[in-house]
């Protein structure tokens, strides 16, 4: 009975024992189970969150792409309106191919030719070294028809070179330029009934010069910037 006794505890020891260990490993067993899932689960968090990141990047660049070439489209809209007097300088916005060819029209009726009229001639006063010139001159656009126009003229007298190739001499005189860009001083010189302009312009002669023939030069400076240009060959006074 002592012996029976006594090995019971030895017994009930190994079995405790068996009981602590198998419930160690279970626990173990259990808490690799618990780390696998929770691998697991965070891999198909990821996963399923990768095509919602994904999603989420590309909207991002999409925007600031948009924003690039909205600013791009900015500044080459500036650049050219700088470059060319736009509004963010000039205010009236640059014309378009329709407007030039618009303006292109009346171009053509604009001053194209200046002619000093066969009734130019010099008219003596009564005095022999003083005279003047009686000078009419027609502005004609590029159809051949005479116009009234603002410009601005210049008038300068030359000596005549008898047979010479070159039958401009040297510069006698040279008068102050007529301004008629103002539309009293134009009509003030105006000669409807000649569709011309006419002009009294004084000159004295020296000694010696009374026989002498002159080259008489009128230039216009037109508004558009053209010089027009005619010559007129004078005869000495009767």
């Amino acid at each position: 009975m002592k012996s029976e006794i006594r090995s019971q505890p030895s017994n009930a020891g190994s079995h405790t024992k068996a009981a602590v260990g198998g419930s160690a490993q279970q626990r173990w067993v259990s808490i690799k189970t618990r780390r696998w899932r929770v691998g697991n689960q965070k891999r198909e968090i990821r996963s399923q969150n990768l095509p919602s990141v994904l999603c989420r990047l590309s909207s991002v660049f999409c925007r600031l792409f948009s924003v690039v070439c909205l600013l791009a489209m900015l500044l080459g809209g500036a650049g050219c309106e700088s470059a060319s007097g736009g509004p963010g300088l000039t205010g009236p916005a640059t014309k378009t191919d329709e407007d030039f060819k618009r303006l292109s029209v009346y171009s053509h009726f604009a001053p194209a030719k200046v002619n000093i009229m066969p009734l130019t001639e010099f008219i003596s006063p009564g005095d022999a070294r003083q005279a003047n010139i009686n000078l009419y001159v027609s502005l004609l656009d590029s159809f051949g028809s005479q116009i009234k126009s603002p410009c601005v003229f210049r008038f300068e007298l030359y000596q005549k070179v008898q047979r010479s190739s070159e039958p401009k001499g040297k510069r006698v005189i040279i008068w102050p330029d007529i301004d008629l860009t103002d539309l009293v001083e134009n009509d003030e010189y105006w000669r409807d009934f000649l569709r011309a302009y006419e002009f009294n312009l004084p000159f004295e002669f020296r000694l010696g010069q009374t026989n002498q023939s002159y080259i008489l030069q009128v230039t216009s400076l037109c508004p558009t910037g053209r010089r027009l240009s005619d010559e007129f060959v004078l005869n000495p006074v009767r």
